[in-house]
């Protein structure tokens, strides 16, 4: 068992729900997703602050058997990725 830690800035505390619920996870609380071999704990962090611009940030406390590691980080990758132009 590992446990990971993400800060995420700029994806909605929601949106990021959502992306885990759509890998299998199930709600438990407000802050806590559970899926098969993981759990996550979700949590609001202070904006980050760049000048007048306010970006909010997410804290992921990811509980997660070593086996389910590489698949887990691949697929979350996919859905947090965000292109810029």
């Amino acid at each position: 068992m590992q446990t990971l830690i993400r800060e995420m800035r700029g994806i909605p505390f929601f949106l990021l729900k959502e992306y885990l619920i759509e890998m299998g996870g199930e709600e438990v609380d407000e802050n806590h997703i559970q899926g098969l071999g993981w759990s996550v704990e979700i949590s609001k962090m202070e904006p980050f602050r760049l000048g007048s611009l306010s970006i909010g940030q997410t804290r992921l406390e990811i509980q997660i058997e070593d086996d389910k590691v590489d698949d887990f980080l691949t697929i979350f990758g996919k859905k947090t990725l965000r292109a810029g132009g």
